[in-house]
């Protein structure tokens, strides 16, 4: 667990232009008073956005993820057995179309069986 801990450090530190856009949008409950963490530890992956209250997990996909594609799909499945959903952007829409992306995650969250936004969030 200590090791992923410290590659979640890393992660942080290497973020792409598509995960620091992503996350100036949803940090400090940014994003309607939800609380978003990042790059996250949700064994035995590191995810990299998620709000627990809903159980969502957003993941911003590069160019590699082309390769991956089945590793992705069983990763998101074993996620989902535990009870999280996950939305995957490409970097590309992130980047290209951001207030789109922030819209689709907003939606999902007004629509998730009651999510609650953060203390502190909403109206303060």
């Amino acid at each position: 667990m200590e090791n992923m801990k410290s590659l979640t450090r890393v992660l942080r530190r290497q973020a792409t232009d598509a995960e620091m856009l992503l996350w100036k949008h949803l940090r400090d409950c940014r994003l309607a008073g939800y609380k978003f963490r990042r790059q996250v530890v949700i064994e035995p992956y590191i995810v990299d956005f998620v709000f627990f209250e809903a159980r969502l997990i957003v993941e911003a996909d590069g160019g590699q993820h082309i390769e991956q594609v089945k590793y992705d799909s069983r990763r998101t499945d074993i996620l989902r057995s535990m009870g999280y959903e996950v939305m995957r952007f490409w970097s590309h829409e992130i980047l290209e179309d951001t207030n789109a992306v922030l819209k689709q995650i907003y939606f999902r969250l007004i629509t998730a069986p009651s999510p609650q936004p953060s203390p502190g969030g909403r109206g303060s």
